[in-house]
């Protein structure tokens, strides 16, 4: 019983409706293929499987439910037992890319300084993070009532992690020089990500969503402001 219903859950999903379905695609030979369609909406399951790379970035940049789907459930799988993995480092990847935003590049002071200072960004970060992820978790129990489920704590925290993305433009930060003002872009561009992504995931309503990530975001600014003295 327990067997089947895992293998329910771990179906891929309708982009256009979000229901479960048997497959996407059936393959007659290689390059062959035949896109199904959704048993509930009758609208073809996932069009993105035949969609360019950059047609869905746009999309997912355009914040489109769709894309968002196709990427959490049928792409990456993060209902899978597969996920830990891509769970591990994409909460890596995404505390180096804040620690990239609050690195300083001043070439100028001695390897033992150096060291030091990228001790003590790794740690703010690590903090920062911490207390993102344990907020997020709290609203997500208390405010959109869902159930504590390891196995959907991690899909949230999965989704949410990954649609943070834009985070990867702070990277050109380390090599060209940008005012403040871009940060602030990144940053309600993440914010607006995570709630299109806390939405699929957990098909709740958008104003939900929004003020469950608005919480967490603003619950590290505060740790990072005041706490640690952060910029």
């Amino acid at each position: 019983m327990g067997d089947a219903k895992e293998g329910e859950e771990e179906r891929p999903r309708c982009v256009g409706c979000g229901r479960r379905v048997k497959t996407l695609y059936v393959q007659y030979s290689p390059g062959n293929i035949r896109l199904m369609k959704c048993d509930t909406c009758k609208a073809v399951a996932d069009p993105y499987i035949e969609c360019e790379f950059m047609i869905i970035l746009i999309d997912l940049i355009l914040h489109k439910t769709r894309a968002y789907r196709h990427l959490l459930f049928n792409k990456l799988r993060i209902y899978s037992s597969l996920d830990k993995g891509v769970l591990v480092l994409s909460i890596l990847t995404h505390l180096v890319l804040d620690a990239c935003n609050k690195a300083d590049g001043d070439s100028s002071i001695n390897i033992f300084s150096a060291v030091l200072n990228c001790s003590k960004v790794l740690g703010d970060a690590l903090l920062g993070n911490i207390v993102f992820m344990a907020m997020l978790f709290l609203e997500v129990q208390f405010i959109l009532k869902l159930s504590f489920d390891i196995r959907r704590y991690r899909e949230v925290l999965l989704a949410v992690i990954i649609s943070s993305y834009f985070k990867l433009f702070l990277m050109a930060m380390m090599v060209w020089e940008f005012p403040s003002s871009v940060i602030f872009f990144v940053e309600i561009s993440v914010l607006s990500s995570n709630t299109v992504a806390l939405r699929v995931v957990t098909e709740f309503s958008k104003a939900h969503c929004f003020g469950v990530c608005f919480g967490a975001h603003a619950a590290r600014y505060l740790t990072e402001r005041w706490l640690l003295g952060s910029p």
